[in-house]
C-alpha cells in the first residue's frame, strides 16, 4: 500500500525510514480524513482519561490496530486543542534514547531555538521553565521502553493547578505498568466491513452485489485496521466484479491475503507431547505465552480463570506521577487458555518455519513445489483435509518425511467422510485428527509406538490393544454426533490401566472401567473429562489419586430423583482436585429437589467449579461459598434456581471470577464482607433479573451483562458511578 505524499502541516507523522515508523503510519488518516470506524468509543475513553486523575495515559495494542490513528485524532481534536497548550508529538520507536527526549521536546516548543542555546545537561531545566504553569500535552508515539516516559515525568512540571498530561502509544504491556491503560479493541464484523468499503469506494456509491463477498473478506482480516487498509488498497486498484471478489473471499491463499483465522489452540499440551518442555515447567511456559500477549504478538481467544501475581521492578528512574512512584507493581492476570496469531504475523511465521524445516502448512495441492516444500519437514499441518485424499500427496509426504516428521495436525474444516491419514511417518509423537471422522478405528495408529498425543473423532469402541501405545500421554476421542446413549454403559477397554504415562483422558460417551486389581493406578493422570457419573466409583477414584481436573456429564433418566448427585460424596477423596465441571446433559426442573449439599462433598483444594442444570435452591450455595480456595465459579442452565440469591458476609472470600447464565433469578444481593477479591462478573441470559444490589465495599474490575432485558442499565451504572474505574459491557 502506498503512503500518501502530502500531509497536513500539523499532522505529526513520522518522516524517518524506520520500519516501525512505517507500520505506525499506515493507519494514520491523512488530509482526506477517513472515518474513525469502530474507534470513536476509544477516543471518548482517551478524552475522559485526559481529564481524569492519571497524569500518564497509555494506548496499547498490537501493531496496526490503530493506536497512532487514535492518538493523531486526539492530538488534533478541537476540544483537546482548546484545553492543552502547548501540544508536542514525539515519535519514539524501538531505538530511541530516553536522554534525547528533553531536547526533542524543546525543539518543538520553540522551533527557532538553536540547539546551541541550551548547553548539554541543561535541557531538563530549560524544559521545566518553558512548561511551568502551562496545561501542556505531550504524545510519545510507539514507546518500547518505560525509561522514556519515566525520564519525561522527571523532566517536566506537572503543577498543582493545571492538568498537563502525557499520552503514550505502545504495543508492549511491560512498558505501562502502574499507569492508566486503555486497550485498543479489534473491529467487529460490521465495523470491519464499513472500513473496507469506505477505503475501497470512499464517498462513492458501492455495488450492492459486492456486499456478501466484501463482508467475508473483511472478516478474514481479524478486525485489525492495518490489515483491512492493506487489503482495501489492493482491492481499490483491482477489478470491481462480483466474480473477482468472490474469488478473493473464498480462496485462503489468494494474493490479496493469506489465511487470517488460523488458530493456535491446545498449545501447552502439544508442546509437552513434542518434548519442547517438561511438565514441571508449565508455569514458566504459561508466563512465556503471556509475554507474547504482553508484547501484542498473540490474540487471546479465551482466558482461563486461574490467577497469578506478577511482580516487576524494572525502573530506571524514579517517577513522581500518580501510580508511578518507583515501587514494585503487582499485576493480576488470567492464564491464556487459547490464542491465535493475526494473519500477517501468521503468514510470516509459516513462511520462516517452512524455510527452516520446523513446521510446514499444506492448504493446497501444488504438484510442482510439493517435493521441495515437504522434504525433511519436522511438523506438518493440514489446513485442507481433502488433500489427504490425493494419493500422490500422501506418498510424497510419507517418502520425504518418514523419518523426520514428529507431528501431523489436521486443522482443516471438519470432514465427516473419512479420508486416509499419512501413517507412514515413523517418528510421530503428535497426531491430531479431530476434524476427520473415522468410521473404523485406524489400527495403523498402534504402529506409532512413539505417540504421546492422539486426538480422533470416532464413535465406536476402542480396541484393547490401544494399550500398546505405552508412551501415550494425551488421549482425546470425540464422537461424531453427541447423541443420548440408550442401553448398557460404554467403557474404554480395561487395558487402559496399563498405560502408565497417561496425563490427560477425554473420551466422549465412554467411562473408565474398574481396574482388574486394586494395585492398578494411573498416577500421572491429572485430567479426566467427559465421563459420566458412573465412572466415579471407589475403585476408579483410588486409581487416579493425583487428578487435578475432572469433567462429569450426567444424563437424567425419566424417573430420576437426584440420587446421582451422591457422586459429590465420592469425589471429596480427590484431595488434589482443583477444577470440577458437572453438567446435566438433559436438565429437567421437574425432578424432586436433590439432597442438600454438604461442605464435605467438595475437596478443599478446589479452585474452579462449573455447575450446570442441577436445579438446587440458592440457599444451598452457601456451602460452596465456604470453599477456602475457590477462585472461579460458573453457574449455567439453572445450576441453582429461585428468585433471590443473597451472597452473605464472609462467603466466596477468594473468588475472582463469577459467571451466572440462564437462571430464573430476579434479585442478586452482594452483602458487605463477601466477594472480597472479585475481579470479573458475567451475567448472561437472566431474563427475569431486575435488581443487582451490590452492598459490598469492593467491586469487580469488569461487569459484563448479556441479554438480561429485565435489568435496567442504571442498576449497573449506579455501581460504576461509585467506582468509575469499573469496565462495563452491556449487550
Amino acid at each position: 500500500m502506498e503512503e500518501e505524499s502530502s500531509q497536513e502541516s500539523n499532522n505529526p507523522l513520522p518522516e524517518d525510514d524506520d520500519e516501525d515508523a512505517v507500520v505506525s503510519s499506515l493507519t494514520v488518516f491523512n488530509e482526506q480524513k477517513s472515518k474513525m470506524v469502530g474507534l470513536s468509543k476509544v477516543m471518548n475513553k482517551v478524552k475522559d482519561a485526559l481529564a481524569g486523575r492519571y497524569k500518564v495515559i497509555a494506548l496499547t495494542g498490537m501493531a496496526g490496530i490503530g493506536k497512532t490513528a487514535v492518538a493523531v485524532e486526539i492530538f488534533d481534536d478541537p476540544s483537546i486543542c482548546s484545553r492543552f497548550e502547548p501540544r508536542v508529538w514525539v515519535k519514539v520507536g524501538k531505538n530511541y534514547q530516553y536522554d534525547k527526549i528533553a531536547r526533542d521536546v524543546l525543539a518543538q516548543l520553540d522551533p527557532d531555538m538553536s540547539r546551541s542555546c541550551v548547553r548539554e545537561g541543561d535541557e531538563r531545566r530549560a524544559l521545566r521553565e518553558m512548561l511551568k504553569d502551562k496545561t501542556w500535552l505531550i504524545v510519545l508515539d510507539d514507546v518500547w521502553d518505560n525509561s522514556v516516559w519515566r525520564y519525561l515525568c522527571d523532566s517536566v512540571p506537572f503543577g498543582n493547578i493545571s492538568r498537563p498530561r502525557i499520552l503514550i502509544t505502545t504495543r508492549l504491556h511491560e512498558v505501562i505498568y502502574g499507569i492508566d491503560i486503555i486497550s485498543m479493541p479489534f473491529l467487529n464484523k460490521d465495523e470491519s466491513w464499513d472500513l473496507l468499503r469506505e477505503r475501497v469506494f470512499g464517498e462513492d456509491s458501492w455495488p450492492p452485489q459486492l456486499e456478501r463477498a466484501g463482508k467475508k473478506i473483511a472478516e478474514k482480516c481479524d478486525g485489525l485496521p492495518l490489515m483491512i487498509i492493506a487489503v482495501a488498497g489492493i482491492l481499490a486498484k483491482a477489478e470491481k466484479t462480483e466474480e473477482y471478489w468472490d474469488k478473493v473471499a473464498s480462496d485462503k491463499q489468494n494474493s490479496v491475503f493469506t489465511d487470517a483465522n488460523d488458530a493456535i489452540l491446545k498449545l501447552i499440551n502439544l508442546w509437552i507431547a513434542e518434548r519442547f518442555i517438561e511438565p514441571d515447567l508449565i508455569q514458566t511456559l504459561r508466563q512465556a505465552l503471556e509475554e507474547l500477549y504482553f508484547n501484542s504478538l498473540v490474540i487471546v481467544s479465551q482466558w482461563a480463570s486461574s490467577w497469578f501475581l506478577r511482580f516487576s521492578s524494572h525502573h530506571h528512574h524514579s517517577c513522581s506521577c500518580h501510580g508511578c512512584n518507583g515501587k514494585v507493581w503487582s499485576v493480576k492476570a488470567r492464564y491464556i487458555k487459547s490464542c491465535r496469531l493475526q494473519s500477517s504475523l501468521l503468514h510470516m511465521c509459516n513462511r520462516e518455519a517452512g524455510k527452516n524445516k520446523f513446521f510446514h502448512v499444506l492448504d493446497r495441492y501444488d504438484a510442482d513445489g510439493l517435493e521441495e516444500s515437504t522434504k525433511g519437514q519436522r511438523r506438518l499441518c493440514i489446513h485442507n483435509n481433502m488433500l489427504l485424499g490425493i494419493k500422490d500427496l500422501r506418498d510424497t509426504i510419507e517418502f520425504n518425511c518418514a523419518f523426520t516428521a514428529s507431528s501431523l495436525l489436521c486443522y482443516g474444516p471438519y470432514q465427516q467422510y473419512q479420508v486416509p491419514i499419512c501413517f507412514g511417518l515413523r517418528l510421530l509423537r503428535v497426531l491430531d485428527a479431530l476434524t476427520i471422522r473415522f468410521y473404523e478405528f485406524p489400527v495403523e495408529v498402534l504402529e506409532q509406538v512413539q505417540l504421546r498425543y492422539l486426538a480422533l473423532t470416532y464413535n465406536g469402541d476402542l480396541p484393547s490393544f490401544i494399550s500398546k501405545l505405552l508412551n501415550l500421554q494425551f488421549l482425546i476421542i470425540n464422537r461424531h454426533m453427541s447423541i443420548k446413549y440408550c442401553g448398557a454403559l460404554a467403557y474404554v477397554p480395561v487395558e487402559i490401566w496399563d498405560m502408565k504415562e497417561l496425563k490427560h483422558i477425554q473420551i466422549m460417551g465412554k467411562d473408565l472401567p474398574n481396574p482388574l486389581c486394586r494395585a492398578s493406578s494411573l498416577k500421572n493422570l491429572s485430567t479426566l473429562l467427559s465421563v459420566s457419573v458412573h465412572s466415579l466409583n471407589e475403585r476408579v477414584l483410588e486409581g487416579i489419586p493425583n487428578l487435578t481436573k475432572l469433567g462429569i456429564q450426567i444424563e437424567l433418566a425419566p424417573d430420576d430423583d437426584g440420587k446421582f448427585l451422591n457422586c459429590f460424596d465420592r469425589i471429596s477423596s480427590l484431595n488434589k482436585l482443583e477444577s470440577l465441571k458437572c453438567v446435566i446433559m438433559n436438565p429437567e426442573l421437574r425432578f424432586v429437589a436433590p439432597p442438600p449439599l454438604a461442605l464435605s462433598m467438595f475437596p478443599s483444594s478446589l479452585k474452579k467449579l462449573h455447575l450446570s442444570g442441577l436445579g438446587y435452591s440458592w440457599e444451598y450455595i452457601r456451602v460452596i461459598g465456604l470453599l477456602p480456595n475457590l477462585e472461579a465459579l460458573k453457574l449455567r442452565c439453572y445450576a441453582f434456581r429461585g428468585q433471590k440469591w443473597e451472597i452473605e458476609n464472609t462467603r466466596f472470600l477468594r473468588l475472582r471470577s463469577l459467571v451466572i447464565e440462564d437462571t430464573d433469578l430476579v434479585q442478586l444481593i452482594v452483602e458487605c464482607g463477601s466477594l472480597r477479591l472479585i475481579e470479573f462478573v458475567t451475567i448472561k441470559h437472566c431474563y427475569k433479573l431486575k435488581k443487582l444490589n451490590w452492598e459490598a465495599d469492593n467491586y469487580p474490575m469488569d461487569i459484563k451483562v448479556v441479554a438480561c432485558i429485565g435489568l435496567a442499565e442504571e442498576e449497573i451504572y449506579r455501581i460504576k458511578r461509585r467506582k468509575p474505574s469499573i469496565s462495563v459491557f452491556i449487550e
